[in-house]
C-alpha cells in the first residue's frame, strides 16, 4: 500500500544512552586514530631519514678508505683494488646489501652473507649504472621488480688509474626497515580496538547510572495525569541530574497546586452560579403568565439575578487576567502622587468618606493601574462592610512599601482573618449585600504579582486595616522641597452636578 502523500516518515527512536555511548566511542576512536597516524608518520619519516644518514656514513667511510690507500704503499694500484678494499671493509647493517661493479658488471661481493642480495633484482644493476655515470656519488631509490631499495652508488677512482671504472653500491631494503614499525602499528591497532571496547563498556556503565534519573522522569511523566499528580522523583546525589529531578518535583508541585486551584475554582463557580440559577428557575416555574404584576415582579427578580451572574463572570475574567504571562507592568511611580489620585477616586464611591493618612514621598517601580485597582477595591470593601469612613495611607517599612486602607467598622474576627482573601469568601455579616467574594482575592493576586503580600490587622481604636506590602524596587526619595501640583478635579456629570462622573458610573 502506497504511503499517503504529505505524511512524514517517523525515524526510529535512538535513546540518549545509545547516542552518548556512540559519541564517546567515536571521539575516542578518532583520538586514537589521530595519535596513531601522527606517531606512524613521524616514526616512518625518522626511519627513512636514518637510512639516508647511514648511507651518508658509508659514503664518508668509503672516501676515507680510498684516500688512505694500501696499508703498505699508501696508494692503490688501480680502482678495482680500491673497490675490493671498500667492499671487504664495509660494515653493512640489517636489511642491507653490498656489491662492487667493475665496468658496469657485478664483480665483488662481501665474504659474509647479507640480508639483501642486490643481484636478485634483474634491473637494479643497470639502473645504478645509468644513474651514476659521473664522478659524484648518487643516493636514490629503486622501486621495481617487487622491491623498494634506497641505495648509494660511489664511483671509485685513483690518480693513475687506467683500469675499467669501478663503483661501490650499498642499498637498504626500505620495506624491511619499515616492517618493524608496521608490526608496531598492527599491535597499536589491536590495542586500540581493545581500548575502544573498554571505553564503550565504561561509557555504557556510566551513562546507565547517570541517566537512570532521566528514565525515572520519563516513566513518572507517563504515569502522571490530571487525576494523579502525587508521583515524585527520587533525588540522589548532588549533580545536575539530581538538580533536574528536584526542579521536576517542584514543577509537579506547582502543577498539582494549579490543578487543585482549578478544581476549587470550578467548584466555587458552580456553587456561586447554582443559587441564582435555582432562584431564576424556581420563579419562572411558578410565575402566573396571566398576572401582569407577578410577571413584572418575576422579570425584575430574574434581571437582578442575571446581573449578579454577569458581575460574577466579570470578576472571574478580571481575576483570570491577573494570572496571565504579564499580569503587571511596573514603571517608576511617585507613590505620594499615586495615593492622592486614588484618594480622589475613592471619594467618588457612593457612601465613601475618605481621608489621607501618612504619606510616603518616594518613587518606586510598580504598576500604578493595578495598584489603583487593589486600593480602590479595599475602599469599596470599607464602604460595603464598614460604613464608608476610611483613611488611606502609605509608608516605608524597611525595604518594603506599605499601602493601607483603614476603616472604622466592626473589624474582622480572628477566625476569618486567614480566609478573608480566599476566593468567594464572604463574611458572616455579608447577608444579602451584593458581591461575588472575589474582590479581596483580586487584591491578593495583584500584591503577589508585584512580589508582595496583603494582610488584615485590627486597627487601633476599632475597625480593620488592610495592608498591601510591596517590595521597593529602584526606590528613590523625592528631593526636599519639591512640590507636586494637585491634579485637576474630576469632571462633573451634567445630570447631577454634585456627583463626579466616575461615581455615577459605579452606581449604575
Amino acid at each position: 500500500m502506497e504511503r499517503r502523500r504529505g505524511t512524514r516518515v517517523r525515524l526510529p527512536v535512538v535513546s540518549v544512552r545509545t547516542r552518548l555511548i556512540a559519541v564517546i566511542t567515536v571521539v575516542a576512536a578518532l583520538g586514537l586514530i589521530a595519535v596513531g597516524f601522527v606517531v606512524y608518520v613521524e616514526e616512518r619519516q625518522r626511519i627513512l631519514d636514518q637510512v639516508d644518514d647511514l648511507l651518508e656514513a658509508n659514503l664518508a667511510s668509503a672516501r676515507y678508505l680510498v684516500e688512505q690507500g694500501d696499508g703498505e704503499t699508501l696508494a692503490w694500484d688501480d680502482a678495482t683494488a680500491a673497490l675490493a678494499a671498500v667492499v671487504q671493509r664495509a660494515a653493512p647493517d640489517d636489511n642491507t646489501g653490498v656489491i662492487g661493479l667493475v665496468d658496469g658488471q657485478p664483480r665483488l661481493v662481501p665474504g659474509v652473507p647479507l640480508d639483501v642480495d642486490l643481484q636478485s633484482a634483474p634491473g637494479f644493476v643497470s639502473h645504478v649504472v645509468s644513474t651514476s655515470r659521473g664522478a659524484d656519488p648518487v643516493i636514490g631509490t629503486y622501486a621495481d621488480d617487487g622491491v623498494t631499495w634506497r641505495y648509494l652508488a660511489i664511483p671509485i677512482s685513483v690518480d693513475t688509474d687506467a683500469a675499467p671504472p669501478a663503483t661501490f653500491v650499498i642499498a637498504y631494503d626500505v620495506e624491511a626497515e619499515l616492517a618493524e614499525i608496521n608490526s608496531a602499528a598492527r599491535v597499536f591497532l589491536i590495542a586500540s580496538l581493545v581500548t575502544l571496547l573498554l571505553i564503550a563498556a565504561a561509557a555504557a556503565l556510566v551513562t546507565t547510572r547517570l541517566l537512570r534519573p532521566l528514565r525515572q522522569m520519563r516513566e513518572t511523566a507517563e504515569r502522571v495525569s490530571a487525576q494523579s499528580l502525587s508521583e515524585r522523583l527520587p533525588i540522589e546525589g548532588r549533580d545536575d541530574v539530581s538538580e533536574l529531578a528536584r526542579t521536576m518535583n517542584e514543577m509537579l508541585d506547582r502543577l498539582d497546586e494549579a490543578l487543585d486551584s482549578q478544581r476549587r475554582l470550578l467548584s466555587d463557580v458552580g456553587h456561586e452560579l447554582k443559587t441564582p440559577l435555582t432562584i431564576v428557575r424556581g420563579h419562572l416555574e411558578v410565575v402566573d403568565p396571566d398576572d401582569s404584576a407577578d410577571v413584572r415582579e418575576t422579570r425584575d427578580l430574574v434581571v437582578d439575578e442575571l446581573q449578579r451572574m454577569a458581575d460574577l463572570v466579570q470578576d472571574l475574567a478580571a481575576a483570570a487576567a491577573l494570572h496571565g504571562p504579564a499580569p503587571v507592568r511596573p514603571v517608576p511611580t511617585d507613590v505620594d502622587d499615586l495615593m492622592r489620585q486614588i484618594l480622589r477616586k475613592a471619594e467618588g464611591i457612593d457612601g465613601a468618606d475618605a481621608a489621607m493618612g501618612t504619606r510616603a514621598e518616594i518613587v518606586t517601580s510598580l504598576d500604578p493601574g493595578r495598584v489603583t485597582q487593589a486600593v480602590l477595591q479595599l475602599a469599596q470593601n470599607a464602604v460595603t462592610h464598614a460604613g464608608g469612613r476610611m483613611v488611606l495611607s502609605s509608608r516605608v517599612v524597611g525595604e518594603r512599601l506599605e499601602l493601607s486602607v483603614r476603616d472604622f467598622g466592626p473589624g474582622v474576627d480572628d477566625e476569618s482573618k486567614p480566609h478573608v482573601f480566599d476566593r468567594f469568601h464572604r463574611g458572616a455579616d455579608a447577608g444579602e449585600r451584593a458581591g461575588s467574594g472575589l474582590g479581596l482575592n483580586i487584591v491578593q493576586v495583584i500584591a503577589r504579582a508585584h512580589g508582595g503580600s496583603v494582610r488584615v490587622v485590627d486597627a487601633e481604636g476599632g475597625g480593620a486595616e488592610f495592608v498591601i506590602s510591596l517590595p521597593l524596587i529602584g526606590a528613590a526619595s523625592l528631593p526636599p522641597g519639591l512640590v507636586i501640583p494637585p491634579r485637576p478635579p474630576l469632571p462633573v456629570d451634567a445630570a447631577s452636578p454634585q456627583t463626579p462622573v466616575g461615581a455615577a458610573e459605579r452606581r449604575t
